[in-house]
């Protein structure tokens, strides 16, 4: 008995069929070029839709050839090994596949790494996460770069897509403060990235009037160093009873920290991170932290930069926002 034929691929006809336009209008809209634009945004929408309902994808690499284009965009994030990265990366792959793109990740890199990569002409676009002032200087102006977690006032001209980090930095000092914690610590990152100012700026407006301490903490050191950071904060005779840390990463350490000191988490200090990395969930007990959303982030910058890629102008996005998770790490004051 011969084996069954494979399934047939849909094709541009098949989805023109099922949005009730013509084959013409669908090479438009997945055409990539100037010339989209003479379809409504309302007709791209159902003709995308339509395609994502029949698993239809356009003949990527033939487009491509012929706009000059690699059909590849690279994902620039600060420590591949970084959890929220993570985050942000599924959300990126999932965007940028259903675009048609595929996504090189990158860590480690700097302004002169960018440059080189955007005059190469090896990618069609950047995505840049989380970078601190140094990486940015070289970079052409014309290159389509859409950044993430970063200063749009630093970076004019170019989308830029953040987060509320501020207001979940406050949401996780007031929700300690609402417990009747009075004197927090703060392990606070010393790297010099627009989301670490954004965390210390949203940390000290929601502290003020309660009793402080911070020390800084080498991020790019891991736990090791923020288990050292979180022991000489735990080890003060005036010792917080609660703590908020820059990252779930850090908390991590400082849960490290309390066991080394004999401490209980929440009965002698109460913690909160920021991220809502997998580890919140499985430390012991788990972690109340903010949710950062990393997969929105991702999903946010490809499409602004497909829109750059298009010839579309910039639109501004609103801060995504932020939500405190709460778990089992806190507990009101004594």
């Amino acid at each position: 008995m011969a084996d069954p034929a494979p399934p047939r691929r849909p094709t541009g006809r098949d989805v023109a069929r099922l949005a009730g336009v013509s084959q013409a209008t669908v090479s438009l809209v997945f055409s990539g070029s100037e010339a989209g634009h003479r379809v409504s945004g309302a007709t791209r929408e159902r003709v995308r839709e339509a395609a994502r309902t029949l698993g239809y994808r356009p003949q990527a690499a033939g487009r491509q050839l012929r706009l000059g284009r690699s059909g590849m965009v690279m994902l620039a994030v600060p420590n591949l090994l970084g959890p929220f990265f993570g985050r942000v990366h599924s959300g990126v792959h999932a965007e940028a596949g259903r675009r048609g793109l595929a996504v090189v990740v990158s860590s480690g890199w700097d302004s002169a790494t960018l440059a080189d990569a955007a005059v190469a002409g090896r990618f069609d676009g950047l995505l840049i996460c989380s970078p601190d002032d140094s990486q940015l200087g070289d970079l052409p102006a014309a290159t389509p770069a859409v950044l993430l977690d970063a200063d749009p006032a630093r970076n004019p001209g170019r989308p830029t897509v953040e987060l509320d980090v501020a207001g979940g930095m406050g949401d996780a000092v007031r929700h300690l403060a609402a417990l009747g914690h009075r004197r927090i610590g703060h392990l606070r990152a010393t790297l010099s990235a627009h989301t670490f100012r954004i965390r210390q700026a949203g940390f000290e407006a929601a502290a003020a009037g309660l009793d402080v301490v911070e020390v800084g903490v080498r991020l790019n050191e891991g736990v090791p160093a923020a288990r050292e950071a979180a022991r000489s904060l735990l080890a003060r005779p005036d010792r917080p009873t609660a703590v908020v840390c820059d990252d779930d990463v850090v908390a991590s350490g400082l849960y490290q920290a309390a066991a080394d000191l004999g401490l209980r988490i929440p009965a002698d200090v109460s913690v909160v991170g920021i991220d809502n990395i997998p580890v919140a969930g499985l430390l012991a007990p788990p972690l109340t932290t903010v949710d950062l959303p990393g997969e929105e982030l991702g999903r946010t910058g490809v499409t602004a930069l497909a829109a750059l890629l298009a010839g579309e102008p910039a639109v501004p996005v609103p801060p995504l926002p932020t939500r405190l998770v709460l778990r089992a790490s806190t507990r009101p004051a004594d």
